[in-house]
């Protein structure tokens, strides 16, 4: 495993750094101002069309993506640019067209779109010029366990006619979110793994009604769109809006996850370095009993296992990005799901951590902290709960043989 950045990514990390330092970080209370401004608005504030067009001009665009219309970088590769955007999760993601859904969406109409497919849906998302939702979870059943999604996916003549609830579809509170790629079952008399398929549903179907947002500890991220429970009311699209097989919905959503789990993991590692970079501020300048509070031992030894903790992570990450390149994501499934459990943890303890040192500020909107610590929380349950990649490595771990034998006397 070697882990050296080639000079094509030195090179972006170069220009992304500047970008991040001189447009996206002073954007930020600009951007707080028009959201304050449009209570009722749901998506990215004005201010990140700019942002969006200076990232163009740059060469920062679609970095996510290997194949044509992205950068044509590896999951190794991306690894350090999605982690210096992690800086700024509310606006450098969709600045370079790099945030989700829309890159796993991306990625899916890349994969098993037909050109039709494309040519309506995925080129508006590469070019930025529409947004897209993905319903998979349902709030009546429990969709750890993805075999428990119902919505029906009924045949009808040549249409497919959708009836069925789902949530946590983000982005889809948007005006600019046109299309949404919704799993549920064609065939639920097939044995077990083939009964799923995944259809294209504009998001001006008749019948497609959306009944609120949910909140992230009390945070809207309305920015992002909001995270919508939808009503899909026998709801008709063509059968030419299936997307991949009919019945491999679970293989095409896999391929959607594993690119998608870390990814987040390799955002969580920018936020963890920002709160890092924020509490040894505050450290060095505030006071506190007669001394400033980077001279108390109790902070030296915080500060010091965030540095542990956040390197540690980010190797993890890279090992995972790195088999991902030369194994595949499937093979490359428990290297992703120790990500997984392992980053989020370990983020959310730095950024509770800096709270902690910033006292009453920490816990208010003058910083950013509350905003990451929700991000990390939300990205244990995000994707997989903790638990559910817990079980697959136990198992992984029953079933391993060891290279030495225990010796018993």
């Amino acid at each position: 495993m070697d882990f050296e950045y080639s000079p094509k990514v030195i090179e972006l990390q170069k220009k992304l750094t500047e970008f991040m330092q001189t447009r996206v970080l002073p954007a930020e209370a600009i951007a707080a101002k028009q959201i304050a401004d449009k209570p009722n608005h749901w998506g990215a504030p004005p201010i990140v069309t700019d942002l969006k067009a200076a990232a163009k001009n740059a060469g920062l665009w679609n970095l996510f993506l290997p194949e044509k219309g992205g950068a044509g970088l590896t999951n190794l590769e991306y690894a350090p640019l999605a982690e210096l955007t992690g800086w700024s999760p509310q606006l450098a993601p969709e600045s370079l067209n790099c945030n989700p859904p829309d890159t796993g969406n991306m990625e899916l109409l890349a994969r098993f779109g037909t050109d039709e497919q494309k040519a309506r849906w995925l080129e508006p998302l590469l070019a930025g010029e529409i947004r897209s939702c993905f319903s998979m979870t349902e709030p009546d059943v429990a969709s750890s366990d993805a075999a428990n999604v119902r919505l029906a996916i009924a045949e009808d003549g040549d249409d497919w006619v959708l009836t069925g609830r789902k949530w946590w579809s983000s982005a889809a509170m948007r005006e600019d979110c046109r299309i949404a790629l919704v799993m549920g079952i064609t065939d639920p008399d097939a044995p077990a793994g083939s009964r799923h398929s995944i259809v294209l549903v504009p998001m001006d179907t008749p019948g497609v009604n959306i009944i609120r947002s949910t909140s992230v500890l009390g945070f809207d991220d309305r920015h992002e769109g909001g995270h919508a429970e939808i009503f899909y009311d026998h709801v008709r699209v063509p059968k030419a809006n299936l997307l991949g097989e009919r019945g491999k919905g679970f293989a095409v959503a896999q391929a959607r996850l594993g690119p998608g789990r870390i990814h987040h993991c390799m955002r969580l590692i920018g936020m963890a370095e920002r709160a890092i970079a924020l509490m040894t501020e505050r450290a060095r300048t505030r006071v506190a009993f007669g001394n400033a509070l980077s001279e108390e031992g109790v902070v030296q030894a915080t500060i010091a296992d965030a540095r542990v903790k956040v390197d540690a992570a980010r190797l993890m990450v890279l090992r995972a990005a790195w088999r991902m390149d030369v194994n595949g994501p499937k093979e490359a499934r428990h290297d992703i799901a120790a990500a997984k459990i392992m980053v989020p943890l370990t983020v959310k303890w730095i950024v509770d951590e800096a709270m902690q040192i910033f006292g009453g500020a920490g816990m208010s909107q003058d910083t950013p902290l509350a905003m990451l610590y929700s991000q990390a929380r939300f990205l244990q349950i995000a994707d997989g709960p903790d638990q559910v990649h817990r079980r697959s490595l136990a198992r992984t771990e029953f079933k391993a043989t060891p290279a030495l034998k225990e010796v018993r006397g």
